[in-house]
């Protein structure tokens, strides 16, 4: 079976910049950190370390996703939402994914919290998870953290400059 396709195909294409991680790279199979600790799991649930640079000047905030695009649910799985980081923050600490987080808005993710939501697939081939950083041209997109994820893409969407992703995967 066909992957599903990843987010950015159905976005408007903008011009990309770098990000890295000391946690996860592109491609490789992610530790037990950054799995979700429930549903069986029993990971550490942290948010994985990263880092970005090369994004347009005129940059005013940042925003940072996670989505599982071959979770079995016909639309994929949002694992992390943070937006509203400030233009001048250009890494985020392992962990920085938590509830009580200073740094930007955490939104609704798909297991209904506001924080980063570990890897946590059903038994099968491993999945991809899609972390994005997004230049935005504007410093608040104006949610707040009630915001559902259609409502945070679309707005990252319609205020993008340009973005950066790094592919991990995890699987059991």
């Amino acid at each position: 079976m066909a992957k599903p396709p990843l987010p950015s195909e159905y976005l408007p294409e903008v011009p990309s910049f770098t990000v890295t991680s000391e946690d996860v790279t592109e491609g490789e199979i992610f530790g037990d950190k950054h799995v979700f600790n429930d549903w069986g799991f029993s990971g550490e649930n942290l948010s994985p370390q990263l880092s970005w640079s090369g994004f347009p000047a005129e940059t005013k905030s940042f925003a940072v996703t996670c989505h599982d695009p071959d979770a079995p649910t016909g639309s994929g799985f949002w694992h992390w939402l943070l937006f509203d980081i400030p233009a001048d923050v250009t890494d985020l600490p392992t962990g920085a994914g938590t509830a009580d987080s200073k740094i930007g808005v955490h939104s609704l993710n798909d297991f209904g919290t506001r924080e980063w939501g570990g890897a946590a697939p059903p038994p099968g081939d491993p999945h991809r998870y899609v972390f994005t950083v997004h230049a935005l041209d504007v410093e608040s997109l104006g949610l707040g953290s009630d915001a559902m994820p259609g409502a945070v893409g679309f707005n990252i969407t319609a205020h993008t400059l340009a973005r950066a992703t790094i592919i991990p995967l995890f699987g059991v």
